[in-house]
């Protein structure tokens, strides 16, 4: 395997998966420029096992909330792609099928429509979604749950060099919390993933994997879906949807994860908010705050272009983007008053 993931077509392959829709800007162009050397000076490195993740370049975003967002050099992206490209599909095949986020042929849009063909088959929907997911993310089940199917050392220990780089990026983001059997040597237990890498979105579905399979096989809850951190359970039967919910909490603790407390059964009439959008039984409503988030942005955009700040096209681009997203709920009203108001 580790031969594999180090050959130069994989890690060639890598490069350009790293590098889609950034060959512009700086960095990637510059590892483009010599672009056979740098592969090969890196596998030579992970050959001889002398290769050292670089620091991460760390920012906060604020839509929808307070994220930060770590960003690893792009030499250690092509590897995490290099990776991923080798072991992705070891796992593809044990994950379920109502698990949507960072995988080939799922993603938002098919997420949504599976949240509304539930909505309109059961009359209520508990929805959890994790604590501080990325930060509490624990090394010590992580690695468990990857070295179930990866048997190369070698591979092993290039996790551990990515896991490791991104130890501390998030310690500041995580709000200590004991579970059962800790001691105060808890608190040093290795723990968070940069929200930034590759690896990271994988490994997500990785970690949470055991309990999708959980929710499907020992609750046998027929109606279940999951996207990253935001899961959702069906049911016609209230009770029994309060009963799942505590089956929930225990087998997360067990994982060292916890859910935010005011998860509870609703009526799916009332609407799910999944995704940016209010889902309901027959129809689907952007939420207000990022309608409201997108006419700021596109009336500051409007007003950059007029002060020849800001080119057209790149107005256009944002515009088209969020039109195609919101497309896909009931919007036409929404848009027209957006976009034809100067």
């Amino acid at each position: 395997m580790y031969l594999r993931l180090t050959s130069f077509g994989n890690l060639f392959a890598a490069f350009h998966s790293a590098s889609k829709g950034k060959r512009g800007k700086p960095s990637v162009a510059a590892f483009e420029h010599r672009l056979e050397d740098n592969l090969l000076r890196l596998r030579q490195d992970l050959r001889s096992f002398t290769y050292t993740p670089g620091g991460y370049c760390s920012f906060h975003i604020h839509e929808p909330k307070r994220r930060l967002i770590s960003a690893a050099p792009f030499r250690d992206r092509v590897v995490h792609h290099a990776l991923c490209n080798i072991i992705e599909p070891e796992f593809e095949r044990s994950f379920i099928r109502d698990s949507y986020a960072n995988r080939i042929g799922k993603g938002t849009h098919r997420a949504l429509d599976r949240c509304q063909q539930y909505a309109r088959r059961y009359r209520y929907v508990l929805q959890c979604d994790v604590r501080q997911f990325f930060p509490s993310l624990d090394h010590g089940v992580l690695r468990v749950a990857l070295t179930s199917k990866i048997h190369d050392v070698r591979v092993r220990w290039l996790v551990d060099q990515i896991l490791c780089s991104g130890r501390d990026v998030l310690a500041e983001e995580y709000d200590m919390v004991y579970f059962p059997g800790d001691d105060l040597f808890a608190i040093e237990r290795p723990r968070g993933l940069p929200i930034g890498n590759l690896t990271s979105q994988f490994w997500a579905n990785v970690y949470l994997n055991t309990f999708d399979h959980f929710v499907k096989r020992e609750l046998r809850c027929p109606a279940y879906l999951r996207y990253v951190d935001d899961f959702m359970l069906f049911a016609d039967d209230k009770r029994l949807l309060w009963q799942w919910k505590n089956n929930l909490i225990e087998k997360l603790l067990a994982m060292r994860l916890t859910i935010h407390k005011n998860a509870h059964p609703r009526p799916v009439a009332e609407g799910v908010a999944f995704l940016g959008f209010v889902v309901y039984p027959e129809s689907r409503r952007l939420k207000r705050s990022k309608g409201l988030y997108f006419r700021r942005k596109y009336r500051a955009m409007q007003r950059g272009h007029l002060d020849r700040t800001i080119p057209l096209e790149n107005i256009s681009a944002s515009v088209r983007g969020w039109v195609n997203h919101a497309r896909y709920g009931n919007t036409v009203g929404l848009r027209k008053a957006i976009l034809t108001r100067a």
